[in-house]
């Protein structure tokens, strides 16, 4: 064999040994995304829709929550990841999401954007996002989804707070299935964010 024939030959063994060590078998983790509920129209005392532009930040949210992890935490509030599941996106983006899609189910707030066009808008929210976790309980069972928010609305001319609003909400996980689970912290941030909304429309009725 000459060197040439020699060379190639060692090149597409060297190259398929490569490949089978850094080829990853594993299975990709398995996404979860939230979605605001469909609600009845809340009752519009005025007797007309204030349709406020409003401009959702994006969150701030707590180290160890600002990932695309689902997080758990145990009663020796030691906090920890669940395996081989993430979220649609970083918790920042997918809660600013469904916030815009929370604000757009109510009639007063149905021209709510992300904060691209902040500068468009109005009106700002700013959520902050403190407790966005599920907890095991001492005594053991399935964990109960703790999401607590705090948020401010204000005008975005003079950058005048308006209200604030501070929902703390607890689901409880029908089992220790990541479905349960999942669905337990949509209800939770399904809640919080209706109440943020329901305060914002109630805040930006009239103006």
């Amino acid at each position: 064999m000459s060197r040439a024939a020699l060379a190639i030959l060692l090149c597409v063994i060297l190259a398929a040994c490569a490949g089978s060590l850094f080829k990853n078998k594993a299975a990709p983790p398995t996404m979860y995304r939230l979605s605001a509920a469909p609600k009845s129209a809340p009752a519009d005392p005025a007797g007309g829709v204030h349709r406020a532009d409003l401009a959702v930040l994006r969150p701030r949210v707590r180290t160890g929550l600002d990932t695309d992890r689902i997080a758990a935490l145990y009663p020796d509030r030691r906090m920890d990841y669940f395996a081989d599941v993430r979220w649609s996106g970083p918790l920042d983006q997918v809660l600013q999401e469904l916030a815009v899609q929370e604000f757009h189910i109510n009639p007063d707030l149905r021209n709510a954007s992300a904060d691209v066009s902040v500068f468009a808008a109005a009106y700002w929210l700013e959520i902050e996002v403190t407790d966005f976790q599920a907890e095991y309980p001492a005594g053991g069972g399935p964990p109960i989804v703790h999401v607590r928010l705090m948020a401010r609305i204000g005008s975005a001319g003079d950058r005048q707070v308006l209200a604030r609003f501070e929902p703390d909400v607890h689901e409880a996980a029908a089992d220790n299935r990541m479905t349960a689970i999942v669905d337990a912290y949509n209800r939770a941030a399904d809640q919080a964010l209706a109440e943020i909304a329901l305060g914002a429309a109630q805040t930006l009725a009239g103006k």
